[in-house]
């Protein structure tokens, strides 16, 4: 346990009975290790305000969970997804859900199991009460899991399948797999299983993954090697990390991180759910709203769209400059790039590797580490997170660096292009991410002094380096930024249901295949 952990101000203590979640052992950058721990220790805040709910069902997983729990209880399939859900479902939701519980059968024949598996009819909580100089202060420990529970007639077999969108390329973290493990060889009433198993399965298709497969004594044994320290970390978790998580995080009011920025957005949301929302959201919803709600579901998306040589290669420069940035030294970049300067994950074609090194040369020229002194001056990289009061919405910028500049903040975006001129139409118009920032720098939102702040567009190109400077203080500006904002954010603010708008840009959507109005989604 950690002395110094202290709740914020704004909460109390509701209950000595710690609960945890497996979920949390997972981590990663989409939780909030302080929320995670509050939530975990029983905290609350002490003034809450209900939220409107959506109209329309949010969780991803809901539809295919609930289908699963109408199968368990009569034994057949629901001949609708939306069957037993709460709220009605997007046309893509149901499209997905649909698409996961056939692959959910191919995974599962009711047939292949040995020995024959039932849904499991009660919750496995594992449960422990510590002695009395517990430094958590718990009267009990729970460990929960979600997912399906299965198991055998006699109850000597348990097995949790892990539902995902798609099965990543490494595993979960070892920690999780073993607090699971514990609740499925300690947890629930009746008699105690020999033998457990954990397996992930893809809505998206394909065989499922075994995450662990033995005795029970060997799940107790990995959870005391892997899973009690990494207990400890979850409830003594600090670090608050805002995001897109804010929108439903019940501390919200009471975070110390959370930066509030009333009237940033130039709109009002009086009744409206709380939402999160960035630029590309913004640039989704105007193309299609459908397809920028798929996209926070997180659908998978197609990867010949998705994962195109082009885009690929923005991606792989990107990350090639965020570490060279990175290092801490605050050297400038040279014109010597190695042969081998595909950062690790990316797949580039040789005519996109030489494009790619050719433009990173030229960058070079326009540096941004030039104008500072020490790593200190430089984020690559960040989460600009605010809450827009007035809108109520979660609003996340994530510039391509920030450094300063004699005291001053300036934000640099860089983009590439294969093409030796560019477009005739306004900047804030071509890359409203600067119209953002803008509002922003305008504002003072990210501290330091005025004199220098400004916002630069680095275009690399095949004959050269393009730097274009934005003046965030000129009215003018700041005026084109707040229509472009305010245009982005107005419509999507009060829309409920997220209609397809069927068109050419259909065939290059990532997300057609979830979509009935597209004739993509229909043919594929």
């Amino acid at each position: 346990m950690i002395d110094s952990w202290l709740p914020p101000d704004g909460v109390r203590r509701i209950s000595d009975v710690i609960t945890v979640s497996v979920g949390m052992f997972k981590g990663g950058d989409f939780r909030c290790p302080a929320a995670d721990a509050l939530k975990a220790r029983g905290y609350r805040p002490i003034r809450s305000v209900e939220q409107p709910p959506e109209l329309l069902e949010h969780f991803t997983f809901g539809p295919f969970m609930a289908a699963c729990d109408a199968r368990a209880c009569d034994g057949e399939w629901p001949f609708e997804t939306d069957a037993g859900t709460r709220r009605p479902l997007h046309d893509g939701l149901r499209q997905w859900s649909a698409h996961g519980l056939a692959s959910y059968r191919d995974a599962f024949p009711a047939d292949s199991a040995e020995p024959l598996l039932h849904e499991a009819e009660e919750p496995w909580i594992y449960r422990h009460r510590p002695g009395d100089d517990d430094p958590w202060q718990a009267r009990e420990y729970r460990l929960t899991v979600w997912g399906r529970r299965l198991r055998s007639a006699d109850g000597k077999v348990r097995e949790l399948r892990l539902p995902v969108n798609k099965l990543r390329k490494e595993n979960p973290p070892e920690s999780f797999v073993a607090a699971a493990a514990l609740v499925l060889a300690e947890g629930g009433t009746g008699p105690l299983p020999e033998r457990v198993r954990i397996v992930e399965f893809a809505l998206l298709g394909g065989p499922p993954r075994t995450l662990f497969d033995g005795t029970s004594e060997e799940a107790r044994t990995l959870y005391r090697t892997k899973g009690r320290a990494a207990l400890a970390s979850v409830l003594d978790g600090q670090e608050y990390r805002p995001g897109s998580s804010c929108a439903e995080c019940p501390f919200l009011a009471v975070c110390p991180a959370l930066r509030r920025a009333p009237e940033l957005l130039g709109v009002e949301s009086a009744g409206r759910p709380r939402r999160s929302w960035s630029v590309t959201n913004g640039r989704n919803y105007r193309i299609c709203p459908a397809r920028d709600h798929m996209r926070r579901l997180h659908l998978p998306t197609a990867d010949a769209v998705e994962h195109g040589p082009t885009a690929e290669r923005g991606r792989a420069l990107h990350a090639y400059l965020a570490r060279c940035h990175g290092a801490g030294a605050a050297r400038p970049c040279t014109v010597d790039i190695p042969e081998a300067w595909v950062p690790p994950g990316y797949d580039l074609p040789a005519d996109e590797r030489a494009l790619g090194a050719r433009l990173l040369r030229h960058h070079a020229a326009v540096c941004p580490l030039r104008l500072t002194r020490d790593g200190a001056d430089v984020r690559t990289e960040p989460r600009v997170v605010r809450h827009d009061t007035k809108a109520d919405v979660i609003v996340i910028a994530a510039p391509d660096l920030l450094y300063r500049d004699a005291g001053s903040w300036v934000w640099r975006e860089t983009k590439t292009s294969s093409y030796r001129s560019g477009s005739n139409r306004p900047l804030l118009e071509r890359y409203p991410q600067l119209a953002l920032a803008t509002l922003l720098l305008a504002r003072g939102d990210l501290g330091g002094s005025s004199d220098r702040a400004r916002i630069e567009l680095e275009v690399l190109r095949p004959g050269g380096a393009d730097l274009e400077v934005i003046d965030p203080f000129a009215a003018a500006t700041r005026a084109t930024a707040e229509r472009i904002v305010q245009d982005l954010v107005d419509g999507w603010l009060q829309d409920d249901r997220y209609p397809a708008r069927p068109g050419r840009a259909c065939g290059s959507c990532e997300m057609a295949h979830w979509c009935s109005k597209s004739a993509i989604g229909q043919t594929a």
